[in-house]
């Protein structure tokens, strides 16, 4: 097979896996452990602080050992985390410490997998960037659907079951990886420690981003995506889904259907229609139309409302997720690209870990309801300030040109 082949069968096996864990985590801490907003919160936060803590990190190890290698061993951590709570359920010892344990295990493996797969995606691109980041995009929310629907049956199969298709999912996207042969450029032997390495590592990534305008107003505006957006979708909806409609594994899976196909139906049109020129105008509208529609999730509407704003979000999210990747991948220099797309996981996913408590805590004191709408609110004055102190409207990539330090 071509390595682009073996490539989307590893990064399908990561999106099908999580698609599992999306439903069957949300179920396991709110439905079956039935655990308080605020403990919601924090158990989403325990997924999402190694992203915070090792996201950088995992992006300068895949520069300087290869992406194929750190994304393997991600893959590795991540089925090892699942089987763990295998044993736990067999030997009925589950609780929620170990659900924040397995959680702090898959986020590790989250902040290794996610720099490493996005840098190697240039590499199989032959120079179509933003046609296959729509392709990976596609494929990462259509697995995810599968995946989705098989955690849907936790309710009568049971959490052993689901788990182990999960495994099983994770070990076979371990043996595409060991399969793939791309060539990387790997930087010469280093002269300094192995961690002072990566920090300068870090700081070059960090120097280039904060020296490109277009870079870094994404960056800004996917922190606010992941304080809010990430916040609500991850911790508010799931307990609304408790508060309102009785939260079944059924209903978490629709609407994490909901939201992806959504997404996949956005990408195929841009994969129809073409490349996006005015990638900043397209980014700025489809988080403002996002936010409005999200808000209309806290007005109470009954479970079908609900179901077609997420998914009306979810088109909004395949827009702004797909301009957004485009403009980090299109502009970070070859040898620095698993560093520039870490920081842009980074600022996402670092952001949805504060995300995940401040809904937690906002669902505790005043309700789902509000705490959507608010993020919502958030959002919309976010993108009001991009538009007011940047020039990220007038992106063109028509009349971009490499600067010096990007070349």
């Amino acid at each position: 097979m071509k390595p682009s082949h073996y490539y989307f069968l590893g990064t399908g096996s990561w999106f099908f896996s999580y698609g599992i864990q999306s439903v069957t985590f949300a179920w396991l801490v709110t439905i079956v452990l039935h655990e308080s907003p605020e403990k919601v919160g924090i158990a989403q936060m325990a997924f999402l602080l190694p992203a915070l803590i090792l996201m950088l990190f995992g992006g300068s190890l895949a520069d300087q050992y290869g992406g194929r290698i750190v994304a393997l061993f991600g893959q590795l951590l991540a089925a090892l985390s699942v089987l763990a709570l295998i044993v736990s359920f067999v030997m009925d010892i589950f609780s929620y410490t170990i659900l924040l344990v397995f959680a702090v295990g898959m986020g590790i493996a989250q902040s290794l997998v996610t720099p490493a797969r996005d840098g190697l995606l240039a590499l199989i691109a032959d120079g179509k960037i933003q046609r296959r980041v729509v392709q990976v995009s596609m494929m990462q929310f259509g697995v995810q659907i599968l995946g989705f629907l098989i955690a849907s049956f936790a309710d009568q199969v049971g959490a052993i079951i689901i788990l182990l298709i999960q495994f099983t999912v994770l070990f076979l996207g371990m043996a595409a990886f060991k399969q793939l042969q791309i060539p990387e450029t790997i930087p010469s032997k280093r002269d300094n420690s192995l961690f002072l390495h990566l920090f300068q590592s870090i700081n070059t990534g960090f120097q280039t981003i904060r020296r490109s305008s277009s870079m870094l107003m994404v960056v800004t505006m996917n922190c606010a995506i992941g304080m809010f957006f990430m916040g609500s979708y991850i911790v508010t909806i799931p307990l609304l889904l408790r508060e309102f409609y009785g939260g079944a594994s059924t209903q978490l899976a629709m609407l994490n259907v909901a939201n992806s196909l959504g997404l996949v139906l956005t990408m195929f049109c841009m994969l129809r229609l073409g490349d996006i020129h005015r990638q900043g105008r397209a980014l700025i509208l489809a988080s403002a139309f996002g936010a409005i529609v999200l808000a209309t999730a806290g007005l109470n509407l009954g479970f079908p409302a609900l179901v077609v704003s997420v998914f009306l979000w979810g088109m909004c999210g395949g827009m702004g997720m797909t301009i957004s990747r485009t403009v980090m991948q299109e502009r970070a220099p070859p040898g620095q690209r698993a560093r520039i797309m870490s920081f842009f996981s980074f600022s996402f996913m670092g952001a949805g870990t504060i995300g995940a408590l401040y809904n937690g805590y906002m669902v505790q004191w005043f309700g789902a309801a509000t705490a959507i709408i608010t993020s919502c609110c958030a959002v919309l004055i976010m993108v009001t300030i991009v538009i007011l102190k940047s020039d990220l409207w007038r992106l063109d990539s028509r009349h971009w040109e490499p600067d010096s330090h990007t070349a």
